[in-house]
């Protein structure tokens, strides 16, 4: 005995037909229309301050092990086509150095509350941190120490990079970020020559990875309206389009849309969308890549 067809399936197979007898065509037309027409509070692309807290930015490096289950959508095989998509926009890699600059590290990668500061000395200034006291190499010493108890040992430090975020070195410490700014900000003072062995995990944004999303998929960043918005949902949901939905990475990440091309009433809410005034993630992620030195 077979199993009855779902119904997401089943509206599928009728626009298939539709279109092979040529009847999809104005279907199409009245979706892009329709979908240009909405007015919705559509959010811009984020823009990118210097803060020294890694969290403060977009966490693209999500994407290299997002899970299948964090997209949601009425079918399994669109949500899956997506989700192969979206794991290649952003490469990671981990290098070893045998010997890095204190110096270097301008960020932090654990949570806090504080401001986005521009730079540790920003930080260092606050009065959390300047209670800390650092006045000798003695002071230096017992102070990393609270954030790196394994320093005098030379145990390797944990680094973070991404590409989108310049050449900034973050620490992944979770505690005593006010311990760990101040004593940089005290070594980049006195030119100390403090070092340690560091592995590095860098991100980067895949130039093929966007290429083959950007072909494949109107990706639009949505607000959190939309999704009760009845004309936006009526013409998602009306007439079985295939799409797949990604919810905020960050507050700082857009929750985005994503709609195949090579279905044309799919395609022609894409593009209606745009005209209604829906940014292109792929070409804000576009704008990053290029923004890359080298």
């Amino acid at each position: 005995m077979s199993l009855p067809e779902s119904p997401a399936s089943l509206t599928t197979r009728l626009g298939d037909l539709a279109r092979r007898f040529g009847l999809g065509g104005r279907g199409a037309r009245q979706v892009r229309e329709r979908a240009a027409a909405l007015r919705l509070p559509f959010p811009a692309p984020p823009l990118l301050q210097p803060s020294i807290w890694w969290r403060a930015g977009p966490q693209l490096q999500r994407l290299v092990e997002l899970p299948r289950g964090a997209l949601s959508g009425p079918v399994q095989e669109d949500k899956a086509d997506a989700h192969a998509l979206l794991v290649r926009v952003v490469e990671q890699q981990r290098h070893e150095v045998a010997d890095l600059d204190l110096k270097r590290i301008d960020g932090l990668a654990g949570e806090s509350n504080e401001p986005p500061f521009a730079h540790l000395e920003d930080f260092a200034a606050t009065p959390a941190c300047r209670n800390l006291r650092i006045i000798s190499y003695k002071d230096f010493l017992k102070t990393i120490s609270l954030a790196l108890p394994r320093f005098l040992a030379g145990e390797p430090i944990q680094l973070l990079q991404a590409d989108w975020l310049g050449e900034r070195l973050f620490w992944t410490g979770e505690q005593n970020h006010e311990a760990f700014a101040s004593a940089i900000v005290y070594a980049r003072l006195r030119g100390l020559e403090d070092s340690l062995p560091a592995v590095v995990t860098r991100y980067r944004l895949s130039a093929d990875g966007l290429n083959e999303l950007r072909r494949n998929h109107h990706v639009l960043a949505m607000p959190e309206l939309a999704w009760s918005d009845p004309a936006f949902m009526g013409l998602l949901l009306d007439s079985g389009l295939p799409y797949a939905r990604l919810p905020l990475l960050h507050s700082s990440t857009p929750e985005i849309l994503l709609l195949p091309r090579r279905h044309p009433e799919a395609n022609a809410l894409g593009e209606g969308l745009r005209q209604a005034g829906a940014a292109d993630v792929t070409a804000w992620l576009r704008s990053l890549l290029d923004a890359t030195p080298g």
